[in-house]
C-alpha cells in the first residue's frame, strides 16, 4: 500500500477464533509504538458488529436513516457506515488509514498480504496456513516445520522484532 510515494507494509494477523490473536496483537502493538512506530490496526469480523448503543445521539442518527454517522470529539473520530459488501484491505487502508508505518490485521484469512499464523494446540491441529497462503511466520505454542520463521506466540516482544526487521528498519534510513 502506497502513502505519500513510500511503501507502508501491510501484516495480517490470521488463525481460528479463541487462539489468541488479538491478546498477541496487543503485545506487539505496544512494543512498535514504544519504539516509536506509528501504528494502524484493521479487524475483521465476518459477523459483523454493533458499535452503536441503542438510544444513543449516533443510533438515533442511523435508526433514521443516515447512510453514513460521524461521532467527533477532540481526542477520537468513528464513522459507522453502511456498506454493501465486505471492505477489502486496501479500500479500507485508502479511505481510512493516514501517518501510520505499519497497518496490523486482525482477520481476513484470505487476503493477500503477509501473513503471521497464530496457532495454539489446543484449537487446532495443526496450523492452517501455508507459504502458498503468503505465510510469512508461524506464532505458536508448538513447532511446526512450514518452511518459515517459528515465533513464540507468547513472546509479543520477538513478533514485534520480526516484523520491525523485515517490514520496519528501511523506512527509518
Amino acid at each position: 500500500m502506497e502513502e505519500n510515494g513510500s511503501l507502508r507494509p501491510i501484516v495480517a494477523f490470521v488463525g481460528p477464533s479463541g487462539v489468541g490473536k488479538t491478546t498477541l496483537l496487543e503485545g506487539v502493538i505496544g512494543e512498535l509504538v514504544g519504539r516509536g512506530w506509528k501504528v494502524a490496526t484493521i479487524k475483521h469480523n465476518r459477523h459483523g458488529f454493533q458499535i452503536d448503543h441503542e438510544g444513543k445521539d449516533s443510533w438515533r442518527h442511523k435508526r433514521a436513516g443516515a447512510r453514513v454517522t460521524v461521532l467527533a470529539s477532540p481526542r477520537q473520530t468513528a464513522v459507522v457506515e453502511d456498506t454493501e459488501e465486505d471492505p477489502s484491505i486496501d479500500e479500507l487502508c485508502r479511505r481510512f488509514i493516514r501517518g501510520c508505518d505499519v497497518v496490523l490485521v486482525e482477520g481476513y484469512k484470505d487476503n493477500p498480504y503477509p501473513k503471521v499464523e497464530v496457532y495454539r494446540r489446543s484449537v487446532g491441529e495443526r496450523p492452517l496456513s501455508s507459504r502458498e497462503d503468503n505465510l510469512i511466520a508461524l506464532a505458536g505454542d508448538e513447532f511446526f516445520d512450514l518452511g518459515v520463521p517459528f515465533l513464540d506466540v507468547n513472546d509479543a516482544r520477538s513478533v514485534a522484532d520480526f516484523i520491525e526487521e523485515r517490514y520496519l528498519r528501511e523506512r527509518r534510513r
